[in-house]
């Protein structure tokens, strides 16, 4: 069964910084799309980022683009988010998820078919 494992969350003040891992278990990592989401309780999950693995085609919500960077080490089966410039509304709790092989599963959440359990990140202001 494929796992999905996500750390690095934390609290930290805005402008500040956090690196985000999910780890991938029981997959052939490079047939997968992988994404990014965040969810605030009480609304919807939203994607965030996500990145073919075979090809490394990325993809970024508008509202992070330029702050956040996807990026994969192929040989740890692991993505990671870079989130820069953290803001107050960055405050959520943060998932990867896996798409079904050879989905290309963009930002859109049902595409989605493993997610992990989250880490939350929270932004002081």
């Amino acid at each position: 069964e494929v796992q999905l494992v996500e750390s690095g969350g934390g609290l930290v003040q805005a402008g500040g910084s956090l690196r985000l891992s999910c780890v991938a278990s029981e997959i052939t990592f490079d047939e997968y799309t992988i994404g990014w989401f965040r969810q605030v309780p009480g609304k919807e999950r939203e994607g965030v980022s996500s990145i073919s693995i075979n090809d490394g085609s990325t993809d970024y919500a508008d509202s992070v683009k330029g702050r956040f960077t996807i990026s994969t080490d192929n040989a740890k089966n692991t993505v990671y988010l870079q989130i820069n410039n953290l803001r107050p509304e960055g405050t959520a709790d943060y998932y990867c998820a896996v798409s079904l092989p050879f989905v290309v599963g963009g930002l859109i959440t049902h595409l989605y078919t493993y997610w992990g359990q989250g880490t939350q990140v929270t932004v002081s202001s």
